[in-house]
């Protein structure tokens, strides 16, 4: 078994709450607009990372992260990307990645908003967490925290926080 705890949109901010959150997780995973390396550099020291870069990284981070991420946990097939939309409404340009090769998790951030629905036409779990930074639209800071064990996605939690 796995825990997992995930995030996205941290635009250069975190705090003592993520760290506190994920103290029992054993990865995190970051979906995108990571904003500053130092961030980065925080949670790879914290705990093992897995992510992607987002639409406002710059090159720092581009060179530590992929545009996508597809990888397996316990026996679920992942894939990350930041900018990738949400059942229905994919984005044109990454849903031939998302339908290359199946996947039973697919994560993304950018929206800011938290969704976590099931894809009964691609027979996947979407998961966008929202985002833990203080820029943006978004009234609350979001993290999700879950658990894989084999094909099985479990426990799932969101946690929510003020945002100033």
């Amino acid at each position: 078994m796995k825990k997992i705890g995930l995030l996205s949109d941290t635009h250069s901010f975190i705090d003592d709450a993520l760290f506190e959150h994920f103290k029992d997780v054993d990865e995190i995973w970051h979906a995108g607009d990571v904003g500053a390396v130092e961030v980065l550099e925080k949670l790879k020291k914290f705990k093992p990372l897995k992510g992607v870069w987002g639409n406002i990284d710059g090159q720092e981070i581009k060179l530590e992260l992929p545009f996508t991420n597809r990888f397996t946990c316990e026996e679920v097939k992942v894939l990350m990307t930041h900018i990738g939309g949400y059942p229905g409404k994919y984005n044109p340009k990454f849903k031939a990645e998302l339908l290359k090769e199946p996947v039973d998790l697919f994560i993304c951030g950018h929206s800011h908003i938290l969704k976590v629905i099931y894809d009964k036409q691609y027979s996947f779990l979407h998961i966008n967490p929202g985002a833990y930074g203080k820029e943006g639209f978004h009234q609350v800071r979001t993290l999700i925290r879950f658990s894989i064990t084999g094909k099985k996605i479990h426990d799932l939690e969101v946690i929510e926080l003020k945002k100033w």
